[in-house]
């Protein structure tokens, strides 16, 4: 049986997340995680540790990616919980000589396990439903690379267009989106890891 305070808990872990992500404090966002934890980003997939480095060498050359969270729900069983929470990835670059913004929307699902009475995320994959590009200014005129935009799924097209344009290598299929397989993979293992499997799985990547 899990309380109420877990739950609380396990809404604030999420939310630290972005918050420290966010803000540079970096000691305070490897607190969020477990040792073995991984995340699966767009431009990004490996263990925790070298995900905080990345995100931390970025942060220090200037990349811009700011997270917003909006409602929050979560499972519990025993020592194990999967989340989903309503977010917003928003990412400021220039793109093809012009200042943009990407928004994309979606979810963060979260594997969790409390481990020595400390929640902590042991897998975290965002799942992208939409996004959309603007000029910064207005008046811009900015064209975008039709073959390359259409090489990535709607869900998180124009971001990736943005971070390959960067310099990211960006996964071009695998990660899940509003429908699809990929997604109900995603459900799937979230349903497994509250059974008590193993590893809380991985996404199967195009690159």
């Amino acid at each position: 049986m899990h309380t109420g305070d877990d739950k609380r808990l396990l809404q604030e872990l999420v939310d630290n997340w972005a918050i420290f992500s966010d803000s540079g404090n970096w000691s305070r966002f490897a607190e969020c995680w477990h040792d073995d934890g991984f995340m699966c980003a767009t431009w990004f997939q490996a263990p925790c540790a070298d995900f905080i480095a990345a995100r931390r060498k970025g942060f220090d050359n200037g990349v811009s990616i700011i997270h917003f969270h909006g409602g929050f729900t979560c499972d519990v069983v025993a020592n194990r919980a999967v989340s989903q929470t309503k977010m917003t990835i928003s990412q400021r670059a220039p793109v093809e000589g012009v200042l943009v913004d990407v928004t994309c929307t979606g979810r963060f699902y979260d594997f969790h396990e409390k481990r020595a009475g400390r929640w902590g995320m042991v897998r975290r994959q965002p799942i992208y439903e939409k996004d959309r590009m603007d000029a910064v200014d207005p008046a811009a005129r900015l064209v975008l690379d039709k073959t390359l935009l259409q090489q990535f799924p709607e869900g998180y097209r124009h971001l990736a267009y943005l971070q390959t344009r960067i310099g990211y290598k960006v996964a071009i299929g695998g990660l899940p989106g509003l429908k699809g397989a990929e997604v109900e993979k995603l459900y799937a293992d979230g349903v497994a890891w509250l059974a008590g499997a193993p590893t809380p799985g991985r996404p199967d990547l195009i690159l």
